[in-house]
């Protein structure tokens, strides 16, 4: 385990429009406001053709072949993400979003491209005092979190 000690700052509550591409909107928003890295949390509703990253085609096998699942319909949307740069500075969302229509749900990370259906309500907790950034890391060549 790695970790570091951090501070809240402020506090954003974000309303995301019908079309937006939410992690494309966070980002272009955190660089406008100067936020480093953040916690967020989200509700709202994800439209018909977005796409979640739903996991690995096998286990442990390397190179990862991710598994995506393209939203059919609406869909309510919950998620928890962390913001933080990469090694250049720019910032990265890193979230997950559990997305249900009817009685099914399909959990998976948004970095392909969730499109808001409608709204989605975002609330964005700014973290200070940290060093931690995402870095390239090999085997698997993910942009993995390193705390300061």
């Amino acid at each position: 385990m790695k970790y570091e000690e951090s501070k809240i700052g402020r506090v954003f509550i974000l309303r995301l429009e019908d079309g937006e591409i939410v992690h494309e909107i966070i980002e272009t928003f955190a660089r406008e406001q100067h936020i480093r890295a953040a916690a967020l949390i989200v509700i709202g509703g994800a439209d018909d053709g977005s796409t979640l990253v739903v996991g690995p085609q096998e286990d442990r096998v390397l190179p990862v072949i991710p598994m995506t699942h393209i939203l059919a319909n609406a869909h309510e949307v919950a998620g928890t993400g962390t913001l933080f740069p990469d090694e250049d500075g720019s910032p990265i969302l890193h979230m997950h979003m559990a997305c249900g229509r009817r009685e099914e749900t399909i959990t998976g990370c948004i970095r392909n491209g969730v499109k808001v259906w409608r709204v989605m309500e975002v609330i964005l907790y700014e973290l200070l005092d940290t060093r931690a950034v995402r870095r390239q890391e090999p085997p698997t060549n993910f942009k993995l979190l390193q705390p300061g």
